[in-house]
C-alpha cells in the first residue's frame, strides 16, 4: 500500500514538472518569436502588398501592415535612374526595433554593389540575419508577377532568418545569380524548411 502511495506521489510530482517544463518552453519560445512588419512604399499598389501580406501570413501568421511612406530621396541613384537597396534596408533598420523585422515593399529599380560592378540590379536585399530587408516588383514577369513578388519577399525574409542561398533548384532560398528563377522555385526545401521551424514560422497550411 505504502509503494502504490509512493509510486502515486512520484507520478504526481513528474506531471507538474512536465507542465512547468512545457510552460517555460512556451513562454521562451513566445518571447524570441518576432513580429514581420510589411513596409510598403506609396510607389507600389495597395493590391499588390496585400497579396505578397496573405502570403506571407500562411507561413509566419505574426505579421503587420504598415501604412504606405514616400520613397527615399536620399537613396536615388541618379546615373543609373536606380534606388540604392543597401540605403533602403539602412534606412528600415533603423526604424526597427528589437523583435521585430521590416520588409520594405516597393516597384522601383532597386540596385546594389557586386563585386567589381558597383550598382547592380537586384529583385531584392536583406541583412543575414538582420532585423530588415527590401523586395522589388521592377524586374518581374508582368503575367505572373504577384507570385513572383510574394518568392522575392520570402527569400528577402529568409535571409534575416539567418538562411543563406540554398543550391536546391527548386527552393525560395536559391542565388538568382543575375536571372530571375523565381517560375522555377515551388517551396523552401526540407533544410531550409526545419531552419525557419526552428524560428517560429508555421508550414503546415501550404
Amino acid at each position: 500500500m505504502k509503494n502504490n502511495n509512493l509510486v502515486g506521489i512520484l507520478l504526481f510530482l513528474l506531471l507538474v514538472f512536465s507542465c512547468s517544463e512545457k510552460q517555460k518552453l512556451e513562454e521562451k519560445t513566445e518571447k524570441t518569436a518576432v513580429t514581420i512588419l510589411i513596409q510598403p512604399f506609396k510607389d507600389i499598389k495597395s493590391e499588390n502588398v496585400e497579396k505578397v501580406a496573405a502570403g506571407i501570413k500562411k507561413v509566419y501568421p505574426n505579421i503587420q501592415v504598415l501604412e504606405a511612406i514616400d520613397f527615399l530621396g536620399n537613396t536615388y541613384y541618379k546615373e543609373r535612374n536606380r534606388y540604392r537597396a543597401d540605403s533602403i534596408i539602412k534606412f528600415l533598420n533603423s526604424r526597427t526595433k528589437d523583435g521585430f523585422v521590416t520588409i520594405g515593399l516597393t516597384s522601383k529599380d532597386i540596385s546594389a554593389t557586386r563585386g567589381k560592378i558597383k550598382d547592380f540590379g537586384i529583385m531584392g536585399l536583406g541583412y543575414r540575419p538582420g532585423k530588415a530587408c527590401v523586395a522589388s516588383m521592377f524586374r518581374l514577369s508582368k503575367e505572373n508577377s504577384d507570385e513572383q513578388f510574394y518568392k522575392i519577399a520570402i527569400h528577402e525574409l529568409g535571409h534575416t532568418q539567418g538562411l543563406p542561398h540554398c543550391p536546391e533548384k527548386m527552393c525560395f532560398m536559391r542565388d538568382a545569380e543575375g536571372k530571375n528563377p523565381t517560375n522555377e522555385e515551388t517551396d523552401f526545401c526540407k533544410k531550409c524548411k526545419a531552419f525557419l521551424i526552428n524560428k517560429n514560422w508555421k508550414f503546415n497550411s501550404i
